[in-house]
Order: structure tokens, then sequence, then C-alpha cells
């Protein structure tokens, strides 16, 4: 089966000040180095183990596909080893191994043939290939002609043809339609359970979460986390909210309520007192606000143990700022024990806009947001935040606390699914005719 031993992985490009310099230093090899190297990947150590799914999470430029390249073998490494047992498959860069000018099933052969079939095996899985691809006659047509959709579906196709004990997937699934994803996901998940080892890239947290019980990110070319999936992406979308904008924030509706609970009042933090208080939760801002409280109300009921599927519950939290700030934005995300977002809203969205909060330092404020809960039975996370600026443009998160707290939903008759879209349903009877 498939197992993966990365040891002081380093990999480096020489740049040239002008393309002269390249030239000279191959005209005189033993003369004074005119490169110096860009260091890519530093110092990357971790194991998987056979049967294990890992994803591989970072913002651009952090070397994540330098990494898969490495371990696929297309790259050589500068310093360290990769070592990889079983039969390795790669969807790496989108139609990477397709000769734009031969016809589909000329590349199928020719790149079936290079992952080692033999020709048994290629005949064997040629029709295979045809139909789950879905392109059509295309398959004998020439790649260029291909969109990019065609052409990651027949790459899929061809490195899933026969089960291999390693898959590495690069980002290439985004480029298909719904439909295709969801076929290659079920395709994947069905190897999963065999046994393949699966190293997967992708920019969507819920992706990783969904398909990975492992993450590992990486920063500056260097292992910035690795842990579960859950705690390694929140930590991801912690690293987009310091840079240009806040993706996903945690953020949710926010108004000052008359009737709030008089307990939020207070100036201490009493978060980690109460009921449903998640020990292992994440926290994380730049400072200027902290929240203090939590409580959740359903019919009536302070912190239910239980709260009835599609009922509408009451989430406040309170806030105190440090700092002047002439727009603050609270937050409250939902998300699944896997860390798959449910539902996420912040008080621009919930108001449309409408509601503009200022705070000053030493202010205390307190924010609602009702939300029915139109969930499946199960346990479900919390995550509050308030940040400032213009959600439109910029959010700075002030304070985050990801997955702080716990609710239970129950349900007297259970769904299908996570969340319970309502649906109605009639039924006509038409008259017979006579005869």
């Amino acid at each position: 089966m498939g197992a993966i031993t990365v040891a002081g992985l380093g990999k480096a490009y020489k740049t040239y000040p002008t393309r002269f310099a390249r030239l000279k230093e191959w005209l005189i090899p033993f003369s004074t180095p005119r490169h110096r190297l860009n260091w890519v990947l530093q110092n990357i150590n971790f194991t998987v183990t056979s049967g294990e799914s890992v994803g591989i999470i970072g913002l651009n430029g952090a070397g994540k596909s330098t990494l898969l390249k490495a371990i696929a073998g297309t790259t050589m490494p500068t310093t360290g080893s990769v070592q990889v047992t079983g039969r390795v498959a790669a969807l790496l860069e989108l139609g990477i191994g397709f000769h734009p000018d031969f016809t589909g099933r000329q590349n199928v052969y020719m790149a079936v043939q290079l992952l080692g079939y033999t020709g048994a095996e290629i005949d064997g899985v040629m029709s295979g290939i045809e139909v789950f691809a879905e392109i059509g006659d295309y398959i004998d047509q020439p790649v260029r002609v291909y969109s990019s959709g065609m052409q990651v579906r027949l790459a899929f196709a061809v490195a899933t043809s026969i089960r291999p004990d390693v898959l590495i997937v690069d980002e290439a699934l985004s480029v298909g339609d719904a439909y295709f994803q969801a076929k290659c996901y079920q395709r994947i998940n069905h190897f999963k359970q065999q046994g393949m080892t699966l190293i997967l890239v992708s920019h969507s947290p819920n992706d990783v979460v969904k398909h990975c019980e492992r993450a590992i990110m990486l920063k500056n070319g260097r292992i910035e986390l690795d842990g579960s999936s859950r705690e390694v992406t929140n930590r991801y979308l912690d690293e987009l909210s310091g840079k240009e904008f806040v993706a996903s924030d945690a953020a949710r509706p926010d108004t000052e309520d008359t009737a709030r609970p008089s307990m939020l009042d207070g100036n201490s933090d009493e978060f980690h007192t109460r009921p449903g208080y998640n020990t292992n939760e994440y926290r994380w801002g730049h400072g200027g606000a902290a929240i203090l409280d939590y409580i959740f109300v359903a019919d009536g009921q302070h912190y239910p143990s239980r709260i009835e599927g599609n009922t509408l519950t009451d989430f406040h939290f309170n806030v105190r700022f440090d700092a002047d700030f002439d727009k603050v934005v609270p937050g409250l995300l939902i998300k699944t024990l896997e860390g798959i977002f449910l539902y996420g809203t912040n008080s621009f969205f919930s108001t449309h806009g409408r509601l503009n909060i200022s705070a000053k330092a030493g202010d205390i404020k307190i924010f609602k947001f009702s939300i029915p809960l139109i969930l499946n039975e199960g346990d479900y996370l919390l995550s509050f935040g308030i940040s400032s600026g213009d959600p439109l443009q910029k959010l700075i998160p002030l304070d985050r606390r990801y997955d702080s707290a716990m609710i239970h939903i129950g349900r007297t008759t259970q769904i299908s699914g996570i969340v319970d879209m309502e649906a109605s349903f009639e039924v006509s009877a038409i008259a017979k005719a006579k005869h």
C-alpha cells in the first residue's frame, strides 16, 4: 500500500541577474557562480501512512505545487529526500502530459503507458476511461480544442482508471463543474475505503475538512502547522484574515437588544465558564476588543442541552472595546464537528448594510443573532467574531473565538442530510374520462 516519507526536503531554483550571466556560468563552469538560489521549500519533514488522507493548504506561493511535484517525482529536491511506496497517480497542473496536437484517445494510450500499464491493462481500462470522462466524440479530437473542464475530466479518468496506492490531486478538480467534482470525489472516497492514500491541495477549507482527516499548512516554503484538518483550516482562515481581505469571516449579525440577559453586563471574561464551552477553541485576533461572554436561548431556556430542530434560537455575546473604532462588525459561524461551514453571517449582511456600529474605548456592547436552526439531529460548533473596517473592502479581525461553543440539535423525526430545506408537497387527482 502507499506511504510517503519526506525528510529534510528543500527545493531551490537558480536565478540570474541577466540572461548573459546564465550563459557565462555555462561557458565557464568552474568560475565564481553567477546565480543565487531562490528557496521555494525548506526543511520539510512529514510522514503519511498507508490509507491516510492529507490536505495541503496555504496561500499562493507557499510552495504547495512544488511539494506535490517532488512527491510525484516530476521535480528533484535540492536537499533531503522523498520516499513513496506503491503505485502513484498524480493530477497536477491542468493538462500536464497531454500533447495538444494528439487526440484524447492517443493521449490516453501514452499516459497509461507512462503509468506502467501493460497492453492488456490499457485495453481493459480504455472503455472505462471514455465512460467516466463523458466527453463523447471529442475523445477522437485533438486536445487543443478541449475546454479546461474537458481536459480535467480526461486527466482524472486516466489517473484513476486503476486504483492507485497514492493519489495526488493539485487544485485541478476546481476547474470541473459541480456534477463532475461530485463524481470525482465519489470515486476518491470509494478508493479511500479500499486503503488508498490521498494527498489533496485545495484553496477550499471545506474540501480539505470533508475529504482529509489531517492537513498541513505551508507558509513561505516551510511547514507552519501539521494537525487535524479542522485545526489547520482555522489557522489558514486566520492567515487570509491577516492579509488583504477576510475570507469566510467568522462574523455574524449584531444588534443591541433591550431584552438582553443581564448576565452579559459584566466586564470579566466568563466565556470559559458557560455550558457548551469547547476547551479546544481556537482564538485569534489583532486586539482592541475582547469577546467576554455568550448565551444562547431557545424556547425561553438558557443554554438548553437540546434544541429542537427548526427552533428560532437567539445567540447573544458581549464584547469589551479597548480602543475607538468608527465601524465594527460582529459575526457568527455554525459548523459541523468535522469543520464544514453550514452558515455564517455578520451585522452587515444580516441588516442589509443598514446598521453602522461604532465603539469607544471602555464600551461593552451586547450583540444578538436570531437564527432558525433548520438542522438535522447532531452536535454543531459555534464561532464568534468581532472585526473592524468595511465588510465590502477590508475587515480587520479584532477577536475571534473559533469553535468555541457546542450546541446539540434534536429532532423527533430524522431528515436526510444536514439541513432541513422545508420542502412542501402536493398531490392531485385527475378525473377519469367517461366511457
